[in-house]
């Protein structure tokens, strides 16, 4: 797996960010345009593709030549793909025994990934259009980020980008998951890239009444709630994530060594356009994945819970667990990684996906920040600190815009 996100720019800093619980919300920092509501922020800090390069251990000259070049003037989304994808392959091993190019692929989870690129050459444009980079209409599509890991990591399996708005990530391990289930590939490297909002989409989201950050922008520290009752809306953040996932068969082969199993994945529509939240979409989604896995609600150790902050999501997703767990739902922890990082949108099911495999392995459940008034006393919810737990079975929600659930199982390796 690899991570690059506002508490952490590797899979090691991260670890440590969730355990200590660092808390990467602060000052929303805009590189252009006009002033927005919006004043509140979880933004990548300190990122460079040279010291992901510098990190990586293995691999020869030529290829960390045309990592910089394939990277070196791509769009900043475009390179936390490729870095959290270099991290990850090296986590695999994938550089010392290479899999069949024709039996890997490439999902990256995400759609309208360049809002904030678009928007930044706008002016330039305007100006003179002639100075556009000819490179424009490869980098402003999702797919260039198909394009530009498949050629680093000589990719020539299926690749493909798929959307579900904030359940993209999840949705691409999804898809990712049925390849290998086919026999199409033996290993994918799947990304939940980074959602790169122009202030318009900023702007946007907070005229819906989708975001917070209202009663806390002068304590931005505090403006991100899940499941508590001051909760306002999600708190925007920037993330990106990638995990390698592979068959038994073709694991063993290489002598890898898996940190996960992903039992079951599970999307379900709701038959909405809309923003608003469905119970009966998240029952069915939690259901059919633990159905899918072979799992029972009293094996479930953990959820890795959406929980975006938004009121009126916090509670439908909360209504949902309490059916679907019935009496055990007492027994089971629950936190939402979002507390830490904000709400990467497009990135957000991936990244939260490796924050429950770290918590699985490394046997401790993150903490729940700014839960000072829980709005269910039924929950088993993470408090203000990281405690010891054992996770064997987990699961992970994500739900998207649009009535889009999804669900995934996680169990230990």
């Amino acid at each position: 797996m690899g991570i690059v996100s506002s508490i952490g720019n590797d899979v090691a800093e991260f670890t440590r960010g969730l355990r200590e619980g660092f808390n990467g919300v602060g000052r929303l920092e805009l590189k252009f345009g006009p002033a927005v509501s919006p004043t509140v922020g979880a933004m990548i800090k300190g990122f460079s593709v040279d010291s992901a390069l510098a990190k990586a251990e293995g691999f020869v000259e030529e290829f960390v030549r045309d990592f910089r070049i394939s990277t070196l003037r791509a769009p900043i989304g475009i390179q936390y793909s490729a870095v959290t994808a270099l991290e990850a392959w090296s986590m695999a091993g994938l550089h010392r025994k290479p899999p069949s190019p024709e039996k890997t692929g490439v999902i990256v989870g995400g759609s309208n990934l360049s809002q904030e690129y678009t928007f930044g050459l706008a002016e330039k444009f305007n100006g003179n259009p002639v100075y556009l980079s000819p490179r424009y209409p490869l980098h402003y599509m999702d797919t260039d980020h198909v394009g530009t890991v498949s050629h680093i990591f000589g990719v020539r399996g299926e690749g493909f980008t798929v959307g579900g708005a904030s359940a993209s990530g999840s949705l691409a391990l999804i898809k990712g998951l049925q390849l290998i289930r086919l026999g199409e590939v033996d290993v994918c490297l799947v990304i939940g890239a980074t959602a790169g909002l122009s202030p318009m989409e900023l702007q946007g989201f907070y005229n819906i009444g989708a975001m917070g950050g209202r009663r806390f922008k002068d304590n931005p520290e505090e403006a991100c709630r899940p499941f508590d009752g001051e909760h306002e809306g999600f708190i925007y953040g920037q993330g990106c994530g990638c995990l390698v996932l592979e068959s038994v068969a073709s694991m063993e082969e290489r002598g890898g060594q898996a940190l996960a199993m992903l039992c079951g994945g599970v999307q379900c529509l709701d038959g909405n356009c809309l923003s608003n939240p469905d119970e009966e979409g998240e029952v069915r989604a939690m259901t059919r994945a633990l159905r899918q896995a072979g799992v029972d609600v009293s094996q479930v150790d953990y959820v890795n819970a959406h929980g975006t902050a938004s009121p009126l999501g916090d509670r439908t997703e909360i209504a949902a667990l309490k059916r679907v767990f019935g009496p055990h739902i007492g027994n089971v922890w629950v936190n939402s990684t979002k507390s830490l990082t904000g709400h990467c949108l497009s990135a957000a099911g991936m990244m939260e996906s490796i924050a429950t495999v770290i918590q699985m392995r490394e046997r401790f459940v993150h903490p729940n920040l700014n839960l000072s008034c829980p709005i269910d006393d039924g929950c088993r919810f993470a408090g203000p600190k990281s405690e010891p737990a054992v996770i064997k079975t987990a699961l992970k929600n994500s739900f998207g815009f649009g009535g889009i659930n999804t669900s995934l199982v996680f169990r230990a390796g």
